[in-house]
């Protein structure tokens, strides 16, 4: 990736809806070299796809918890799946130490949050978790 790139690739990470005129016009360059670096981008995988991002007042509303999760290794497979399926829960991340995994969940209630927490416990495989919930963000990246 070139300097060009980097840049249009800044350009698309804060606003994926940006017309290519409009990013032309930023970078100097024809709309269809911005759309046939784009292109390249994909092709290359460097660009897999595009999405939202939430507006900041509404992320600083949310609720986040961080789940320890200890579990029976002969369930990680099934637990990681059924994980994945809880639309409040935002990662999984494997870990080591005494906790095999933690699990980053949001939500706009505490009710949520409880009512996650409870089905992640009662999942088979699980052997105990313990949960921490987010009281401010200091800094993030």
């Amino acid at each position: 990736m070139d300097d060009t790139d980097q840049k249009l690739v800044n350009l698309l990470k804060n606003n994926g809806r940006e017309s290519t005129t409009a990013l032309a016009r930023k970078l100097g360059l024809s709309r269809s070299t911005v759309q046939d670096r784009i292109a390249r981008l994909e092709d290359r995988g460097i660009i897999a796809g595009y999405t939202i991002r939430f507006n900041e007042d509404y992320q600083n509303r949310l609720i986040t918890a961080h789940v320890l999760i200890q579990l029976n290794p002969k369930n990680a497979d099934q637990i990681l799946a059924r994980l994945r399926k809880i639309p409040l829960i935002k990662a999984v991340y494997a870990v080591s130490g005494i906790y095999d995994m933690i699990a980053l969940v949001k939500a706009e209630t505490t009710e949520e949050i409880d009512s996650t927490l409870d089905e992640i416990g009662r999942m088979d495989g699980i052997n105990k978790t313990t949960s921490s919930i987010v009281l401010s963000t200091k800094f993030e990246i």
